[in-house]
């Protein structure tokens, strides 16, 4: 799953996102990529529970 994630803009930022997908999902695969502001998540979990990971760390995401 890819979300677009516009707020992201230093290595803070992907490490809190990373930080919370896996507190979510221990065994996720989390890759944000920061120049086009996108996170790449492979998990058993549906989108909408990575979303909720993600705004809970303070980063509103959209399905991209």
């Amino acid at each position: 799953m890819k979300f677009s994630v516009p707020e992201m803009s230093c290595g803070h930022c992907t490490t809190a996102i990373e930080k919370a997908v896996k507190a979510a999902d221990p065994r996720a695969s989390v890759a944000c990529d920061l120049s086009a502001r996108t996170v790449t998540v492979d998990s058993a979990l549906e989108a909408g529970a990575i979303q909720a990971a993600m705004k809970d760390a303070g980063y509103e995401s959209q399905a991209a």
